[in-house]
């Protein structure tokens, strides 16, 4: 029986893997908001017009949250449309952002919330780092 030969390591560019990192994270937080609808009265303070610690739900909130929320949804087309310098200065820009509004969010919520509010900043600090890591033609 011979050997088996080593697997083939694919090394996708750059701006496909911070695509995919900001892909991942989108999951992530779409998952953590439809569980977090199943603890005790946050479909109530929902159907009052509440959001949580943000409080009532205003027109300029509902706004920040969009726009917070857009970002990441877009960094997802922007990591491989724009041209490489654009987009690496984005992903440390907005993966460090990320990174301080999730840091924000991981103390009081319950157990699993934090569980993936861990994961979603090891997600922004890879994005930081891989972007940082972008590799310059040769």
């Amino acid at each position: 029986m011979s050997p088996k030969a080593p697997l083939h390591r694919f090394r996708a560019p750059t701006g496909i893997t911070l695509a995919l990192a900001w892909a991942s994270l989108m999951f992530l937080y779409i998952y953590n908001d439809y569980f977090s609808m199943y603890l005790p009265g946050v479909i109530t303070n929902m159907s009052s017009g509440r959001m949580g610690p943000l409080g009532p739900a205003t027109p300029r909130v509902l706004v920040g949250v969009s726009i917070l929320l857009a970002i990441p949804a877009l960094m997802i087309l922007l990591s491989v449309a724009l041209p490489a310098p654009a987009s690496r200065s984005l992903n440390i820009v907005f993966g460090v952002t990320y990174t301080i509004v999730e840091v924000l969010t991981f103390l009081g919520p319950e157990l699993f919330y934090r569980i993936v509010v861990a994961l979603e900043i090891a997600l922004t600090l890879f994005i930081v780092w891989c972007a940082l890591r972008w590799p310059r033609q040769t």
